[in-house]
């Protein structure tokens, strides 16, 4: 494995390195934050990131995108790739973050269609109602959850953040055992309109949380959608499609999102 960069402050490190062609960003250890393949620079390495994709069954013409925790950048690029109408602005704490991004992992410049800000995205969201339509959570600290990003009231923000339509799309390690709570506090925010995911490789669980729309989604209509975005995309949605199936309630014909009073404590 070669290193191709290293900051450290305050014991801290952010290291980037390349093995067997593929660009790894770590912060705080070994765990890796971002991937891109040299190869295919503008793909999602990682399967986290496909698995928040996944909105794209829900949501799949988004206009706003709020992006709290950058990281190396790779689901800003992939979305401003293939999005040309699409509008995002990314909160991250630590400019080094942003450096890296921009240096060692293609993140396209600042533009119109693309605003890079540095500060707290716990504040951040709660000073900009219906900002967006899609809200990404994706912020670490020392390989664990930011608690100001997990609590009712952050995700009451969240909520209050997105415009009518909108989603929510958080990412967690799924052995945290915390992860329970936090959902429920998402669920007590959205009134139980949350979907739950797993990642592929298992590591990682995805929350969706809609703000408004039907209580059920036909499936029908899911699997056309899953068939054109893994084609045109690359992506695996047809697997994402079936994990979403099995993860929550569903019948033979609709995908059900859960009343409050159903979820489990």
């Amino acid at each position: 494995m070669k290193r191709l960069r290293h900051w450290h402050f305050d014991q801290n490190e952010i290291v980037i390195t390349e093995d067997r062609g593929v660009r790894l960003l770590h912060r705080g250890g070994g765990a890796i934050q971002s991937a891109m393949r040299l190869s295919a620079p503008d793909a999602l390495q990682l399967h986290y990131t496909r698995a928040m994709m996944a909105f794209l069954l829900l949501h799949p013409e988004p206009q706003l995108v709020l992006q709290i925790g950058l990281g190396g950048g790779s689901m800003a690029k992939f979305l401003y790739r293939n999005f040309p109408a699409l509008r995002i602005t990314t909160v991250e704490l630590d400019p080094r973050m942003a450096q890296a991004a921009w240096e060692h992992f293609g993140l396209p410049p600042r533009d119109d269609r693309l605003e890079v800000l540095f500060g707290d995205g716990a504040q951040h969201v709660p000073q900009h109602p219906q900002s967006c339509d899609v809200l990404l959570l994706d912020a670490f600290e020392d390989s664990q959850q930011v608690s100001a990003l997990t609590t009712e009231a952050f995700y009451q923000a969240a909520f209050q953040a997105l415009q009518p339509g909108g989603i929510l799309v958080a990412n967690f390690m799924s052995g945290d055992r915390k992860l329970g709570r936090w959902q429920r506090h998402m669920e007590q925010a959205f009134a139980g309109r949350v979907l739950r995911l797993q990642a592929l490789d298992q590591v990682n669980t995805i929350l969706f949380a809609l703000r408004e729309g039907p209580s059920r989604i036909g499936l029908d209509v899911l699997r056309q959608r899953a068939a054109l975005l893994q084609q045109r995309f690359d992506l695996p949605m047809e697997r994402l499609l079936n994990g979403l199936m099995q993860a929550n309630s569903c019948s033979a014909r609709y995908l059900r999102l859960a009343p409050l009073a159903s979820t489990a404590t």
